[in-house]
């Protein structure tokens, strides 16, 4: 993990790559729990539409589709909506990590969502998104760059 806060020698801002990625184990959890929830949704429609109970829903069907899909939209929802309430979700409260626009304030919606949209091809691509915050000039990842938003790490408490 990268100190929070660069050297006096250092000009270059912290990368914040480990605080990100402990908020993004600790997120993992609710999020799963809304996945089980949509998980549970579609199987109890799916029994309900006459198909055996004790038969998944095939893979690669439209269906399994559609429930990827809106598992994602669930875990987008979650972030976008913690990030525009408060800056941060669950994950990123104990790091003091906040999402804000490139001004410092509070990023709106569509830079919001188009961090997450970002974000996601980042995970996908074995996270090298945020892996690239160690080589870029400003320490920022694909999805901050791209969306204009940055993550800041707060200070301490009293």
């Amino acid at each position: 993990m990268s100190d929070p806060t660069p050297s006096a020698t250092s000009t270059r801002p912290a990368t914040l790559i480990g605080w990100r990625l402990l908020a993004l184990f600790y997120d993992f959890w609710p999020v799963l729990a809304l996945w089980m929830v949509a998980g549970t949704v579609f199987a109890v429609g799916y029994t309900l539409a006459g198909h055996d109970p004790h038969q998944n829903i095939a893979p690669f069907s439209p269906l399994q589709l559609a429930l990827w899909v809106v598992c994602w939209l669930l875990a987008g929802a979650y972030a976008v909506l913690s990030w525009r309430r408060g800056g941060q979700t669950l994950g990123m409260r104990p790091w003091r990590l906040r999402v804000v626009g490139i001004d410092g304030k509070p990023a709106g919606y569509r830079e919001l969502g188009l961090r997450y949209a970002i974000g996601t091809v980042s995970l996908l691509l074995a996270g090298l998104g945020f892996w690239w915050a160690w080589f870029d000039r400003d320490r920022l990842t694909w999805h901050d760059r791209v969306s204009g938003t940055r993550i800041r790490r707060e200070p301490k408490a009293g």
